[in-house]
């Protein structure tokens, strides 16, 4: 693989490279090859040409994960229009609201999402069109309609023999023009557009280019993760594509079984996952088979362990689907219980840490160069720094600088102003340390530190990892009340289902798991009583939990 100096080159190199290769597949639906991606975005581009948009105007996209959706993306990335994903869990007003922020001129949904849309409130678009087929579903243009309907003639007109390898073409941009407008989702309540730049993917990419070295092209990968968030967009989509890997998309939100079903019949060497799915496979696949008398005994045993530990490994690479080199965890930490847990078996697992601003790299590392409770070292081309005493022993908040860092907040000044300082350093927000080799160990978000009865940093993230691994408990939120700090616990339900629990029982369960909990806990941080509640918590398209809705 040739190194290109920018990230449309890289696109370009590919599609032209890995032309008869298979490239996009809809899991039990529609596959696409390297040379169909390259006739749709070259389609694309005459429709965008027709409708008389120009490079750096915005082109929406919100959607379920699919084949379409992704060649939708690059057919707006190569052109040099600015793509503004959306994510498809967004309320239809909050949808409306990020489209006409954007200045978006076109517009890409799904036929779920454009049910609950009007266009009417969203009057600067000139077009919707269908992700599955690209089809009209309005327009306010006669040259896009008209294009539209004689799209394969206009082709067959650009390329009457026939279109080859070498009529591909794509946009070249400057380093620091605007490639995407990315909507964080924002655990804080309301969104800003992160601008980032063809510069920041470039270096996202060359950094998976340089160190995650094992994917080839043909190699199959899964992606679970909304396209529309950075994380999955580069790591689980412009990665494999650039290297010429066959990706597969769960279109659906993607259950354990559904997920471990497609493992199976895609091999995946890389998976790129939220903590929430790996502990949700570990707690149903494996941790019942250690609660087993007979396995405990032999996990306490000295020289039976290790083979055991092997074989306990091997069961769990089956799961994986059996090829796997590396599972990067990224959007949160992992819980310390199942850390320590693949750690003891020697799964090839590391944990990452990223934020949209970044687009989205800050630190990774292989998994045999992994630290425990570290989230990597700082990535290339970037660097990092602690507002500390003591950087490696005193947490503060973590400020980071270079070549991933974005541009700023889309018509947003202000809040630009806020997160950068004069010399170009971005706060990010998280509280952490930095170790003298550059590893990054993550203490929680600021903005959710609870303050100890004499000035004591509590991290709610820290006690609720305790006892989401207490029996029934499914996930939890640590809440401040009148100086006192109550757990709000939503029960394992299908756990509880499954060994016929009665209600009356979880009541006991969460007592007992309360008493156990505050035994683990220094005396500032006790927990006063746990709420059980009825529905599970509400989630940001990241799978972590809306916080701030549950506050007191």
């Amino acid at each position: 693989m040739h190194h290109q100096d920018s990230l449309n080159a890289y696109i370009l190199q590919s599609l032209r490279n890995n032309w008869e290769l298979l490239a996009l597949t809809d899991y039990n639906g529609a596959s696409f090859q390297y040379k169909d991606i390259a006739r749709k975005i070259t389609k694309l581009h005459i429709l965008f040409k027709s409708a008389g948009v120009q490079p750096g105007e915005k082109v929406a996209i919100c959607g379920r994960n699919s084949a379409q959706w992704a060649m939708a993306f690059l057919g707006i990335i190569t052109y040099g229009a600015i793509a503004v994903p959306v994510l498809n869990e967004f309320k239809p007003d909050n949808i409306h609201h990020l489209v006409n922020h954007s200045e978006a001129r076109l517009f890409f949904a799904d036929a779920p999402t454009w049910e609950n849309l009007d266009a009417a409130v969203m009057p600067n678009l000139e077009g919707v069109l269908l992700i599955s087929d690209f089809s009209l579903l309005m327009s306010r243009s006669e040259s896009l309609t008209e294009a539209r309907a004689n799209l394969n003639k206009l082709f067959g007109e650009d390329y009457p023999e026939r279109f080859t390898i070498d009529d591909l073409e794509v946009s070249v941009k400057k380093p620091d023009d605007v490639a995407l407008i990315n909507y964080t989702s924002g655990s804080t309540g309301f969104s800003k557009g992160v601008m980032v730049t063809y510069e920041n993917l470039w270096s996202n990419i060359e950094y998976t280019i340089d160190h995650l070295d094992y994917l080839e092209p043909g190699d199959g990968i899964v992606c679970m993760l909304p396209m529309a968030h950075m994380y999955g967009l580069v790591v689980e989509v412009l990665h494999p594509i650039i290297k010429g890997c066959h990706i597969t998309f769960l279109t659906r939100t993607p259950s354990p079984r559904i997920i471990m079903e497609a493992f199976e019949k895609v091999h995946p060497k890389l998976i790129v996952a939220v903590p929430l799915i790996l502990e949700k496979i570990i707690r149903t696949k494996v941790f019942p088979l250690l609660e087993k008398p007979y396995m405990k005994f032999l996990l306490h045993v000295p020289f039976v362990d290790d083979r055991l530990l092997g074989k306990i490994k091997e069961k769990l690479t089956v799961v994986f689907g059996g090829e796997l080199r590396e599972i990067i965890i990224g959007g949160a930490a992992l819980n310390k219980e199942v850390e320590s847990f693949l750690r003891r078996i020697g799964f090839p697992f590391t944990v990452g840490y990223g934020m949209t601003e970044c687009a989205p790299l800050i630190s990774y590392a292989p998994h045999d160069q992994a630290r425990e409770g570290s989230c990597g070292k700082v990535v290339d081309r970037m660097e990092a720094r602690v507002e500390s005493p003591s950087p490696a022993e005193i947490p503060g908040v973590i400020w980071v600088r270079g070549a991933n860092v974005m541009k700023g907040y889309y018509k947003n000044d202000e809040a630009t102003a806020e997160v950068f300082d004069k010399d170009g350093w971005m706060c990010t927000g998280d509280i952490g340390c930095l170790d003298e080799d550059n590893y990054i160990y993550l203490r929680g978000r600021d903005k959710n530190m609870i303050l100890g009865p004499s000035g004591q940093n509590i991290y709610p993230e820290e006690i609720e990892q305790k006892l989401n691994n207490m029996p029934y408990v499914g996930e939890s939120v640590v809440i401040e009340e009148g100086g006192k700090l109550i757990a709000l616990v939503y029960p394992d339900m299908d756990n509880v289902i499954h060994q016929k629990i009665p209600s009356s029982e979880i009541e006991k369960i969460m007592a007992d798991n309360l008493v156990q909990l505050n035994k683990e806990l220094p005396g500032y941080s006790q927990v006063g009583r746990v709420e059980i509640m009825s529905e599970e918590f509400e989630k940001t398209p990241k799978r972590s939990i809306k916080r701030y809705l549950y506050q007191r």
